[in-house]
């Protein structure tokens, strides 16, 4: 921060180029009994604030669903973890759709767009089509929300930075296990690869750009 001058990389965000990117927000990280971060249920408001926002300035809503089936059931798939999980497609498995299935949750929108991601990052080869999908918008700034701070949400953080999108992690709308791995993680991205700002300050920043003549 000393070294660039100031505290933050980027003081405006252009809405209609800003995606917001909701990493696995999904019923296998967050029902009740499977393997689950429980502080995420906790953020889900922040995330259909920010989603609102973006919308109302003209930007993209993304959600990713981490997935796996046999074709790709490589590398990080064989994990203990993603076999708690069973976060394949279809097959009536309950853990892969957004949270919650029924009821009141993530605020998710016709206009919006789901896709399925197959590694930590969205944004690796061979993850997803996000990236195609963010060019073809013209979009050129993420927000990044959702679970983990620590694994996916940083992992798709980093990449995008290094794909030359302008990033901005969203301190109380991200979630991890522990503060302690939730805090090491914007520290070290704030460092070099993205903004964190609390989705107040994402929130005020859209606005600004919207009712500037």
């Amino acid at each position: 921060m000393m070294r660039r001058g100031k505290p933050y990389a980027f003081d405006q965000l252009d809405p209609k180029r800003t995606a917001l990117v909701v990493v696995d927000l999904q019923n296998g990280f967050m029902a009740p009994g499977q393997p689950e971060v429980p502080v995420e249920r906790e953020i889900v408001d922040n995330v259909n604030t920010l989603a609102a926002a973006v919308r109302a300035g003209g930007g993209l809503v993304v959600f990713t669903k981490h997935t796996f089936d046999g074709d790709r059931l490589v590398g990080l798939a064989r994990s203990f973890r993603h076999r708690r999980l069973g976060l394949a497609h279809g097959g009536g498995v309950h853990l892969w759709p957004l949270w919650p299935p029924t009821g009141p949750g993530l605020d998710v929108r016709p206009e919006d767009i789901a896709i399925q991601k197959y590694r930590f990052s969205a944004l690796v080869q061979g993850s997803s089509n996000l990236d195609a999908i963010l060019r073809g918008r013209d979009i050129d700034t993420i927000i990044v929300t959702g679970t983990v701070t620590n694994v996916c949400c940083e992992s798709t953080t980093r990449d995008a930075m290094m794909m030359n999108y302008k990033c901005v992690m969203v301190s109380d709308a991200n979630a991890a296990l522990s503060d302690e791995e939730h805090n090491a993680t914007l520290v070290s991205v704030m460092a070099r690869f993205s903004d964190v700002r609390s989705t107040a300050e994402v929130v005020a920043l859209l606005g600004q750009a919207r009712n500037t003549p």
